[in-house]
């Protein structure tokens, strides 16, 4: 059964949501526009189809739908897009595509939102992922090999490691053990890959998430530790709900994706009032030009709110006079996802 969480007070993670903070006041798209539109999309979608029930090789046909969905995505007007997307999502190959565990779990949503823990353990390869993956058909696992190595996913893997290294470092640059902060922090796997964790370099570490599922799994896998499982959302942050204190390292990673900037904003400036003189917070988001969009907006029906380089600046220069503290945009390896770091002098 799915059970829907508010993540800010307000409004869910849902495809739903994300479409109503990006709509703009304009004008329905002309139907000729949706005509042409729906029928580029048909021809690619029932192409694929014919391709999986002549037995062609999985991997080679989603790799085409991938392409496909980007170009269509990149040239149709976004509103003539979004009307597109439930006519993918309903189109018979979906059936083969949803053979693939990690995609079947993002469009079904069992915990009622995208981006959850569970979701991102298929990207991990984590090993409460394995019973799924393991029982789903040849073709489901060819599939799963193919998304989950796309180049979305991998920048997922890499943002897990790249958290643990900012810990580590963190963590190594100061005299005493540290205090940490992870906003929506799902199943915090990347506690698993710090060092600093390990050797006791961190005298606290609250890890805020939204999900009762997501704090019961790190309430049980972190017990024992300094690791603080709290349930919290962004408006009991943003209301000061929560007597956190201060932290040398403050961090939201996969939250922003679905933030609009107002409230982006907000939660930028309450996470700098958290930190210690000299911390660190640290935010991600996708980048607007990234070749898996067409597919996880249809057939994984996880839609995100994609940031440029220059929004994601946007964001910390109206949260932060820049002159007094170190601020820096940048990419991960593969340029999918921004990460915007402040520091305090």
């Amino acid at each position: 059964m799915n059970t829907q969480f508010a993540f800010d007070g307000e409004s869910l993670i849902t495809p739903e949501q994300i479409a109503a903070q990006t709509e703009t006041a304009k004008q329905r798209p002309a139907g000729a526009a949706i005509g042409e539109g729906e029928a580029e999309l048909m021809l690619v979608l029932q192409r694929a189809q014919q391709r999986f029930e002549n037995g062609a090789a999985p991997a080679g046909v989603l790799h085409d739908i991938f392409l496909q969905l980007n170009r269509l995505r990149r040239t149709l007007p976004a509103d003539v897009w979004r009307d597109l997307v439930p006519l993918a999502q309903a189109h018979p190959v979906a059936t083969f595509i949803h053979e693939d565990p990690f995609t079947r779990w993002s469009f079904e949503k069992p915990r009622g939102y995208s981006g959850d823990a569970g979701l991102l353990d298929f990207i991990y390869g984590h090993e409460t992922a394995a019973p799924a993956i393991a029982e789903t058909s040849a073709n489901g696992r060819t599939l799963y090999d193919y998304t989950s190595s796309a180049p979305a996913a991998a920048a997922v893997r890499e943002r897990r490691e790249l958290l643990a290294r900012h810990v580590d470092s963190i963590a190594s640059s100061r005299e005493t053990p540290i205090e940490v902060l992870t906003i929506a922090a799902g199943h915090l796997r990347e506690a698993e890959l710090s060092q600093a964790l390990a050797k006791g370099r961190i005298e606290r570490w609250v890890a805020l998430d939204q999900d009762p599922h997501s704090v019961g799994t790190m309430t049980r896998d972190h017990a024992g530790t300094v690791i603080d499982p709290m349930n919290g959302s962004v408006k009991g942050l943003l209301t000061d709900a929560y007597p956190l204190g201060t932290f040398d390292f403050v961090y939201a990673a996969g939250l922003y994706d679905y933030l609009p900037e107002a409230v982006a904003v907000r939660l930028t400036r309450k996470c700098l009032s958290l930190l210690k003189p000299g911390g660190t917070f640290l935010f991600a988001n996708f980048f607007d030009d990234i070749r898996d969009d067409g597919f996880m907006e249809t057939f994984m029906n996880w839609p995100l709110i994609l940031r440029s380089e220059a929004e994601m600046w946007g964001i910390v220069n109206r949260s932060v006079d820049r002159n007094q503290v170190d601020s820096r945009v940048e990419f991960g390896a593969n340029r999918n996802i921004l990460y915007g770091i402040i520091e305090t002098r």
